[in-house]
């Protein structure tokens, strides 16, 4: 190009792209790695719009630094330093369910060694009772909202309940949700295969977009224990009988019992997570679409 042109120094370029060794591209790919870990993390929850906002401040402040605004430059650069204590604390839940869940993982295979078989044939045990009781409630459309605990502990997300600490069967589990118990209202809790709590009050779900939708408070209940933790949430609708289970923030509807226990063998015994491309000609990220529950 002219003079005063635009030019750029290939040979300079391709140098330096030829002095990137091994270490580098790890290197490049770890950073690149863990974006896209915390664009996944933070993508479906209520974090999401704060941290577009906190995105677009910073280009606020580069672009002020670029132009020269000085002021603007000032007020951006002190509201980073000292807002990382407060986006800390607003973050609280969020950065808690992924330490929980990275901490929780490899751990709870160490745990497990020798007392492997013993708990596969528990939660065994526990999902075919499980599917059957919701199999019976859907029948005669009896509403109900069963969560499943794994790796994050529940008890500082949820609220209220009684304390029931049974085995998992059929019959308990109809008779909590039967609508002339005191315990029909709210969640119950599965914790090491057993019946822990029932009554429980659980977070609802932030999204507006599903709000907007027409899910019950079961379904959106469901879908806000999924968000904030990497339980398994079971859900009958009253209105319809249909069965669906949320997890990791997404609601997936189900045929029947059967396809409900092989979900949760897939979730609970073999690690299987919601996978977004279609399965079986159904998108496994699609939702429910119950009446109001």
């Amino acid at each position: 190009m002219g003079g005063d042109g635009f030019s750029f120094d290939f040979s300079a370029f391709f140098k330096r792209l030829g002095s990137i060794g091994v270490i580098d591209v790890i290197d490049i790919l770890l950073v690149a790695a863990l974006l896209y870990a915390a664009y996944a993390f933070i993508r479906d929850r209520r974090a999401g719009q704060l941290a577009v906002g906190i995105v677009l401040f910073a280009l606020i402040m580069i672009v002020s630094n670029l132009i020269g605004f000085r002021t603007v430059s000032y007020i951006m650069t002190n509201f980073f330093q000292v807002g990382f204590i407060a986006l800390v604390v607003v973050f609280q839940p969020e950065l808690r369910s992924a330490l929980e869940k990275i901490g929780g993982e490899p751990l709870r295979g160490l745990r497990s060694i020798g007392d492997r078989d013993v708990s596969k044939n528990a939660t065994e045990r526990m999902i075919a009772e499980l599917s059957s009781a919701c199999g019976e409630m859907s029948a005669d459309r009896t509403g109900a909202l069963i969560v499943i605990e794994r790796t994050t502990n529940l008890d500082s997300i949820v609220k209220g309940g009684a304390e029931l600490n049974s085995d998992v069967t059929s019959p308990v589990l109809r008779s909590v949700f039967y609508k002339g118990t005191p315990l029909h209202d709210g969640a119950a809790i599965i914790r090491d295969n057993r019946l822990y709590r029932a009554a429980v009050i659980l977070p609802l779900s932030t999204d507006e977009k599903r709000q907007a939708r027409r899910h019950g408070t079961r379904h959106h209940a469901a879908l806000g224990i999924s968000e904030e933790s990497d339980a398994v949430a079971v859900v009958v609708s009253e209105e319809t009988g249909g069965i669906s289970i949320a997890y990791s923030g997404n609601l997936i509807p189900l045929r029947d019992k059967n396809e409900l226990r092989a979900r949760l063998i897939e979730l609970l015994e073999t690690g299987w997570q919601f996978r977004k491309k279609q399965k079986n000609g159904r998108p496994a990220r699609s939702e429910a679409k119950e009446e109001q529950s």
